[in-house]
């Protein structure tokens, strides 16, 4: 089962997850640096302060990319690492670290992919307002063209943002991740503020660099009906359209869900003159973040999405309590070509957390490769059924800070032993370079 010529295998990585070196060189703080350091907020207080220690170790965590044969690398850049307070003064050493891992990736022969923010806002922007600020949406252009203006030349593919419904979910309305917000009404408002700061970032990338390549990256979470009771259908659509089309639509139609937005009512985003057209700002490729789906029922008692999900007992299910259910992969793939066009398509991350453990010196982690194996699948069907499928990236290359969850929960392909920074590949890691060299899975290893 081989892939397309020039099919992207990669891993992907965010920049306070694995970094660590959280007050070095001039950086500045971070929403997740105030977040991690408050008592309480994350689990066993663990924090990102050393994470996998990837600011000291990039050459050798590079060296491993290489041994897994891989052919891209998609890594975040910290806001503010390059910007201390958010604008003004650039910071030369934390970009200049930047500049290094590109160089690096490039005399290594695998393309650099850059995700501008995945969720580490400066805290000196979080003081002014954070995202609920409509001026961070401007600030975010400037810092995407000081970045790019550094790395442009060598920078294949550029991601505006990272999973903007988990960010507003889990950030502003359930109040577990930076900045711990409990707030629907300033949720909704900060989405849209995310939506112009994505908007103007794109325009000004194309401007600083010719022929960027730009896209975002959503995390696309099919929804399928607990019953065929017309109830559960009405769910399962009111679900989606606030998990999917509300975050998909606007980068990709340069508009809002009507539907959605008559839901809201006055959860509505305040929206000020011309704001519509500068939505339109058209991307060349959407990135698809996929882990698992929701199986949604009707419940009036929740407000505005009215709809409950219903956790499938009796299915596997992995170590972040998420059903494995491959198939939504090929669902979502073919639905967002169906729905929105002939745009390019990249996997920005697919994988599992289990509870790896060392054995004899090596990871036997069968149930991740099974995991890869199984979506790595329902991806080859989804090019087969006509989708535009130009990438996979494995989450995660390392195990890392997991955000609320601090150091317990494992996604990578590479096992970080945290207080010595050993590195050991697991057997999932053999198993991705395998598919990587060989340009998809093995004839002979097919069911």
């Amino acid at each position: 089962m081989r892939f397309p010529e020039g099919f992207l295998w990669g891993t992907a990585t965010s920049a306070y997850q694995i970094e660590g070196a959280w007050n070095e060189d001039g950086k500045g703080p971070s929403i997740w640096d105030t977040f991690s350091h408050t008592p309480g907020r994350i689990l066993n207080g663990d924090t990102g302060d050393i994470a996998c220690d990837h600011y000291h170790r990039y050459r050798e965590d590079v060296a491993i990319m290489k041994r897994l044969h891989l052919g891209a690398y998609r890594f975040s850049i910290s806001w503010p690492r390059v910007l201390p307070a958010g604008k003004g003064a650039v910071n030369p050493a934390g970009l200049d670290f930047y500049d290094r891992l590109v160089d690096e990736l490039c005399r290594q022969s695998i393309l650099p992919v850059v995700t501008l923010f995945h969720w580490d806002l400066p805290q000196a922007l979080e003081d002014d307002g954070g995202w609920a600020n409509r001026e961070t949406a401007k600030w975010f252009a400037h810092f995407a063209a000081i970045v790019a203006r550094k790395l442009g030349d060598r920078v294949g593919l550029w991601i505006t943002l990272n999973e903007p419904l988990a960010f507003v979910l889990a950030g502003y309305i359930f109040g577990i991740h930076a900045p711990g917000k409990q707030d629907p009404q300033v949720a909704l408002q900060v989405s849209h503020h995310l939506n112009l700061g994505h908007a103007n970032a794109v325009r000004a990338l194309r401007e600083t660099v010719r022929g960027a390549r730009v896209g975002i990256t959503h995390v696309s979470m099919p929804v399928y009906p607990a019953s065929e009771r017309e109830a559960d259908l009405l769910a399962a659509r009111r679900a989606d359209g606030f998990v999917n089309r509300w975050f998909w639509e606007p980068s990709l139609t340069g508009r809002y869900p009507q539907e959605v937005w008559d839901e809201l009512g006055p959860f509505a985003p305040r929206l000020e003159a011309g704001d519509e057209e500068a939505l339109a700002a058209p991307i060349d490729f959407f990135g698809h973040n996929s882990y698992t789906r929701m199986v949604m029922r009707d419940e009036p008692s929740i407000p505005i999405v009215r709809a409950a999900q219903v956790r499938q007992e009796g299915r596997p299910h992995t170590d972040m309590d998420w059903e494995v259910y491959p198939q939504h992969l090929f669902d979502a793939l073919t639905r967002l070509h169906r729905d929105y066009g002939p745009i390019d398509i990249y996997i920005t991350e697919n994988g599992a957390a289990y509870r790896d453990e060392v054995q004899d010196g090596r990871v036997h982690d069968e149930q991740r490769r099974l995991y890869l194996e199984a979506h790595l699948r329902e991806a080859a069907r989804a090019i087969a059924a006509g989708v535009p499928l130009r990438g996979y990236f494995c989450w995660s290359l390392l195990d890392n800070f997991e955000w609320n969850f601090g150091y317990s929960k494992r996604f990578g392909l590479v096992y970080v032993d945290y207080p010595t920074q050993t590195r050991i590949i697991k057997d999932s890691g053999l198993f991705f370079a395998e598919v990587a060299t060989n340009h998809g899975l093995l004839a002979d290893k097919q069911p």
